[in-house]
């Protein structure tokens, strides 16, 4: 997924993966995952991917501070 959000392009192709949670399994409708990635500059976001019932539905990417990301980090241990 590639997406800019004010001015900064997150694409999940290219950028360095931290971390990942899948909840559910493959299919399931409530499952979702998260991804933890982080850009050549420093940036941080969260990809999301869920099904219809899950708490991401659809897919998503929201930007983080590093901050929100060790804490992130810090739960998904």
């Amino acid at each position: 997924m590639n997406k800019v959000i004010c001015k900064v392009t997150y694409d999940t192709e290219k950028d360095n993966l931290v971390k990942k949670v899948t909840v559910g399994y493959y299919g399931d409708p409530a499952g979702y995952e998260e991804i933890l990635f982080v850009t050549a500059n420093g940036n941080y976001y969260l990809y999301a991917n869920g099904g219809e019932n899950s708490i991401h539905v659809g897919e998503s990417i929201k930007r983080m501070s590093k901050k929100s990301a060790e804490a992130w980090l810090e739960e998904n241990r």
